[in-house]
């Protein structure tokens, strides 16, 4: 059984969108085009603009910014499925009409729910390609999973739940198999994710593979952040590190993450199946908790607890990796995806999306999901992580390119949130809350307070101490000069029971994990 972090809100929340009419789906065609903006101009803002559609290009639809979905289809039927970098297997609900039963079973375990089945093959068609004898896992549809549905894994083929029962080559994940077979293919997915709402750019996403979508071609020029590779192979994401303090705040400043063993870096880890990052708690709290009428509390149909504060907080938050900022939209800052409980006027509050990480999870400490990756066409190259690929490939790596421009954003988030009338400079932030969250500080900050708080005993203790050590060594010399000194060749006294020789009162820490 594998434990994948893919979708930690996006099962939880098909069933209710599910039960929405359609017109609150907020589905568009992916030919989307961005009005008022000529292609210059465009590529100079990172921004989609006029283009084509791609050849190949699947449509991806937009479910109210907590999901997006693709077309496939298995030995002929179609099914609407999430795309998901977070996890690397394929999952359908509902029977596949003459699809082949492998007489083995596969469970793959999400961040929230999972899915469980017998492991079939059957027919891909999918971005283009058609390949034979896909294995997938077949969900039968229940309260939670409904039919027509499933998710589609673009994460590292070794992390693969299929591939691990039936073996590499006939377990291979999708794209291990449309590169293996289409050997000119380059080894490379793009994702573009829309906003549903933005009144500027309305396009939905693409999807490629072994293309980039145009006009956003300096893709490829960007910096490589090359992915950091887990001890194993199983554990494996599409990981890489932030620049040092590489989160900028409200207030302009930037947010520390100290961790000494990677030198202030936060690995991450970009995941298109999680609705909102999850970030740790000081940097949470960094960015919501000094929001006037914030309240970190129970939200309704959300699983656990969650920043909410009124929804015109206009909060402009940027990453940094290799020295490239990535202004976050503020739409995607406090989203309204949800709205918390009523604030003392009764009106709606919204969400923070970037909330407190609910898993613990070796390799990485920082997850950033759909409203980061709305802010970034992200180009994901597979290098040797290919099933059968050659050393020679090349390491994987990532590469972001900046899409969301600060003052088109403003002007947006007043529009939608603030009815068009401009109150950001009414936001006071209150005092920064002191970080008690990184690694590093936390225990050293801590025992410093403690030992200044104790100095003055520690000293006096130390005096006393002395004292007495002179006494004992003067009265040696002095008071027991009568005692006989022991021969060599006598026998030493019994010494006291070792307590070590006792069992501890304790049960001992046995390791858990298997490797």
């Amino acid at each position: 059984m594998r434990f994948s972090l893919a979708t930690p809100l996006v099962l939880y929340l098909s069933l209710l969108l599910d039960e929405l009419p359609l017109a609150q789906a907020l589905k568009f065609p992916v030919e989307g085009r961005v009005v008022g903006l000529d292609e210059h101009r465009a590529r100079s803002l990172g921004r989609l603009g006029r283009r084509a559609s791609i050849s190949g290009t699947p449509d991806l639809s937009n479910v109210g910014n907590v999901q997006y979905q693709t077309n496939i289809t298995l030995n002929g039927q179609q099914f609407k499925v999430l795309i998901d970098t977070g996890s690397s297997d394929l999952t359908v609900t509902g029977d596949v009409s003459g699809a082949k039963d492998t007489g083995k079973t596969g469970t793959v375990r999400y961040a929230i729910g999972g899915t469980q089945g017998p492991i079939k093959t059957a027919k891909l068609e999918f971005e283009g390609f058609t390949i034979d004898n896909q294995a997938f896992i077949e969900q039968p549809v229940d309260s939670e999973h409904t039919n027509g549905g499933g998710i589609i894994g673009f994460g590292p083929g070794g992390a693969s739940e299929v591939q691990s029962v039936l073996g590499a080559g006939a377990g291979d994940p999708v794209l291990d198999r449309i590169f293996r077979q289409n050997t000119s293919t380059p080894n490379f997915i793009t994702i573009l994710l829309g906003r549903a709402g933005d009144p500027t750019d309305t396009f939905v996403g693409d999807f490629t593979v072994g293309e980039v979508v145009q006009p956003f071609g300096n893709i490829t020029q960007q910096p490589r952040l090359p992915v950091t590779q887990m001890a194993h192979r199983s554990g494996q994401h599409w990981t890489a590190l932030l620049d040092e303090n590489g989160i900028i705040g409200p207030d302009g400043q930037k947010i520390n993450t100290t961790k000494s063993s990677t030198g202030n870096r936060y690995g991450v880890m970009f995941d298109s199946g999680f609705t909102f990052p999850q970030v740790t708690k000081g940097i949470a709290n960094a960015i919501y908790a000094r929001v006037p009428g914030a309240k970190f509390t129970t939200v309704t149909n959300a699983p656990g607890e969650m920043w909410t504060l009124p929804c015109s907080t206009e909060l402009n938050v940027t990453f940094v990796f290799a020295g490239v900022k990535f202004p976050v939209h503020p739409l995607d800052t406090v989203t309204n995806a949800f709205y918390g409980p009523p604030d003392e006027n009764g009106n709606p509050t919204c969400v923070g999306a970037f909330q407190p990480i609910t898993t613990e999870q070796d390799g990485f400490d920082i997850i950033l999901g759909m409203s980061f990756l709305r802010n970034a066409y992200m180009l994901i190259n597979f290098g040797d992580f290919v099933d059968g690929a050659l050393a020679k490939v090349g390491d994987p790596y990532v590469q972001l390119l900046p899409l969301t421009d600060p003052a088109e954003a403003h002007s947006d988030f007043v529009q939608l949130r603030m009815g068009g009338v401009d109150r950001s400079s009414e936001l006071k932030l209150l005092p920064a809350i002191p970080d008690t969250d990184n690694e590093d500080n936390s225990s050293s900050s801590s025992s410093d307070d403690g030992i200044k708080k104790y100095l003055p005993y520690i000293i006096a203790g130390s005096v006393a101490g002395g004292v007495i050590l002179i006494s004992l060594i003067l009265y040696a010399i002095f008071g027991g000069s009568s005692k006989k000194y022991r021969r060599l060749h006598d026998p030493a006294p019994a010494g006291l029971p070792n307590p070590y020789d006792r069992p501890p009162p304790f049960a001992q820490y046995q390791p858990s994990r298997r490797y």
